[in-house]
């Protein structure tokens, strides 16, 4: 028999993912206080109660358009009418048409694309592709980066919870310190088929990479004969206040990864960039040599394009930057207000992150936004920071009103950590 009430509803949905998904992820969204999404349009989602909420995850920088932009899901109306997935065997023109779209887009020689459906698919090939470069074995990688959580791509995430259950990965991979140009030095050699980074490392508390550092990795793998891969996959297109966050510091590299935000919201797909003398030596003797069933179908690319479209034509990226930097100096307002909880406030772009003084808080303050209609999640490899990545098309008085519930949200956590302490003193 079907739910008959929002209370049914919900209690339906529990059961089943306890049942039939994940028990663990069912007791862990139900703390959190989430209800069932039941339709979402914009900046907002609305759960099974009618309940609107504004959105600050951003789909972990999904939403980068918001959800269901309107552009966005007529060109997968027009793609679902004429053909939405494609043979394979014929050439394809909305493929071609990205390809070329992302090659004007990204920096320097970065001219060949490859397309998948996801991010960790994008991470798979571009390791894939460096191995085949010269066919040294060994990939560096850093700790605190998130690069997926398939067999290849974990082998170069960098943090253990995710890796270990899981051994033995990938061999010869190795991981050092973000942001420490000589431990990277230490580790580059004539075995390195690459250097694996992000410009921000996204679950790893929002960290900055130092141009500097950007720039002395170019220069290590220029040395060493290494490939450079930076991983874009969640900084791409506009998140940063730039297009991409290799920008800000100049550099160009072998290989980049895109995924998330390049969907438009609406479709999945995933893609990596090589230079030409990166592909010649991938795809040269055998252009069939890494290939997807699905990656680069009609539907997914018609999207990406009608998505590329809006981030220029609706200035994203100028809004990114703008509404980032309103949204990043009131939460260091509320930060001073607080710091005894909160250590830093950190970001660039609308990929902001909050770090707290002690464990549990970020999930404390979670369920508190929640409550007060926003949502926000911590980072997979560090729990004691908040993510802020709402959609780009943010506006400046939803950005008060994010603000205002974290502000509210922070002090009723403590007070609650106030009286716990009390009690057990």
């Amino acid at each position: 028999m079907p739910p008959t009430t929002p209370e049914d509803l919900l209690n339906s949905v529990v059961a089943k993912y306890g049942t039939y998904v994940n028990p663990g992820l069912a007791r862990l969204l139900s703390f959190a206080g989430y209800g069932v999404e039941m339709k979402a349009e914009g900046c907002y989602i609305w759960d099974h109660e009618g309940r609107k909420f504004l959105d600050c995850l951003g789909g972990y920088g999904v939403f980068s358009l918001g959800h269901r932009h309107p552009k966005v899901v007529e060109a997968a109306k027009q793609a679902l009418d004429t053909m939405p997935l494609g043979s394979k065997v014929f050439f394809s023109k909305s493929l071609a048409d990205l390809a070329e779209r992302l090659a004007k887009l990204a920096p320097g020689d970065l001219n060949y694309s490859f397309f998948c459906n996801s991010g960790t698919e994008a991470v798979e090939g571009a390791l894939k592709v460096a191995k085949a470069f010269e066919g040294r074995p060994k990939v560096i990688a850093t700790y605190g980066g998130y690069h997926g959580k398939t067999i290849g791509a974990l082998s170069a995430t960098g943090r253990e919870k995710y890796r270990e259950p899981f051994y033995p990965l990938v061999p010869e991979f190795e991981h050092v310190e973000f942001n420490d140009l000589s431990a990277a030095k230490a580790a580059i050699d004539d075995r390195t088929a690459a250097f694996i980074v992000e410009t921000v490392q996204g679950e790893g508390g929002i960290i900055l990479a130092d141009d500097d550092y950007l720039k002395g990795l170019r220069s290590l793998c220029d040395q060493t004969g290494a490939l450079l891969i930076v991983d874009e996959v969640q900084t791409g297109f506009g998140r940063t206040g730039r297009m991409f966050g290799i920008d800000r510091s100049g550099i160009v590299p072998d290989i980049i990864t895109f995924a998330k935000a390049l969907s438009g919201g609406v479709i999945p797909i995933g893609a990596f960039m090589g230079t030409p003398r990166v592909w010649e030596n991938a795809f040269g003797k055998n252009p069939l040599i890494h290939t997807s069933t699905f990656g680069g179908n009609p539907l997914a690319c018609a999207t990406a394009l009608a998505a590329l479209d809006v981030i220029e034509s609706e200035n994203l990226v100028e809004n990114s930057r703008a509404r980032g930097e309103q949204m990043k100096s009131g939460l260091q307002n509320v930060a001073q207000a607080h710091t005894d909880l909160i250590a830093a406030v950190r970001g660039e772009g609308l990929m902001i992150g909050v770090e707290f003084t002690m464990d549990d808080v970020a999930e404390l303050c979670i369920a508190q936004m929640v409550k007060r209609g926003v949502v926000a999640a911590y980072t997979l490899n560090n729990r004691r920071v908040i993510r802020f990545e709402p959609p780009l098309t943010i506006n400046a008085a939803q950005v008060d009103t994010a603000v205002t519930v974290f502000a509210e949200a922070i002090a009723e956590t403590a007070s609650l950590l106030s009286a716990v302490i009390g009690a057990e003193n």
